[in-house]
């Protein structure tokens, strides 16, 4: 489905945030990116959606190249992202963001299905601005429920975890189990939570701009872990697979 052919991404033409970076995600798989601080994770999300453009090698979706494609060219051809710090649409309602996701209107069962899965009421959302009246955690949520609509081939999410409480991760635990079970298509999470890497399929390690480790995860998830579980391999803090 997704190949990258030796990916380069550049600052000021002088550090490499990412360096030959190769990697292949068949369809239907559930992928996690995991690795250090300034590893380049986020920065390999956005060039896979293309939000940024790498300075050297090739992107190719469904054996298309789609390199030199913006987030909208792409978006069209069913590459779906959900941003770290989600965008406020003033004048947008709930309703509006998640129909226009959807292609279509929906009927407030089916709002309600996609609410409920991220935790919120849709009764007390739907009709509400995306704007600055909602909170981080509120507005993260919402973006998950609209990716969830959307029902793309691959779906990119950018540390989904980030401003949200620990009742709503569990709430994302499932989404991304439910998303597993339902589409067809595959999911790619940039993450460094433990509980998320336990559901992948596959986790991609990348450590400075370079893919250290690609694998099953029962391959790869028991290399990252020291022997109490707590830490990992490539991070000196504790609580995790290395924080943010």
């Amino acid at each position: 489905m997704l190949e990258l052919q030796n990916i380069t991404v550049d600052v000021d033409d002088s550090r490499g945030i990412l360096r030959d970076v190769s990697l292949k995600i068949d369809g239907g798989k559930f992928v996690v990116i995991t690795g250090p601080n300034g590893g380049g994770k986020s920065t390999l999300a956005r060039v896979i959606a293309g939000i940024t453009r790498p300075a050297a090698g090739r992107i190719l979706f469904d054996g298309e190249d789609i390199t030199d494609l913006g987030i909208t060219e792409r978006a069209r051809r069913g590459v779906g992202f959900a941003f770290q710090q989600p965008v406020r649409f003033k004048g947008l309602t709930v309703r509006d963001l998640v129909e226009l996701a959807a292609g279509g209107s929906l009927s407030e069962q089916q709002l309600c299905g996609y609410l409920s899965d991220v935790g919120l009421c849709a009764k007390d959302y739907i009709d509400r601005e995306v704007n600055a009246s909602l909170s981080g955690g509120e507005i993260k949520r919402i973006e998950i429920a609209s990716v969830m609509a959307r029902k793309t081939r691959l779906t990119i999410f950018d540390e989904p975890e980030a401003g949200i409480d620990l009742w709503s991760f569990q709430n994302l635990i499932g989404v991304f189990q439910k998303m597993r079970r339902e589409t067809s298509g595959s999911l790619v999470v940039i993450s460094h939570q433990e509980r998320i890497l336990e559901i992948a399929d596959e986790l991609v390690v990348l450590v400075s701009g370079v893919v250290t480790a690609h694998g099953p995860r029962e391959e790869i998830l028991p290399g990252l872990l020291k022997g109490d579980g707590s830490r990992c391999a490539f991070c000196p803090q504790e609580g995790g697979i290395c924080h943010e």
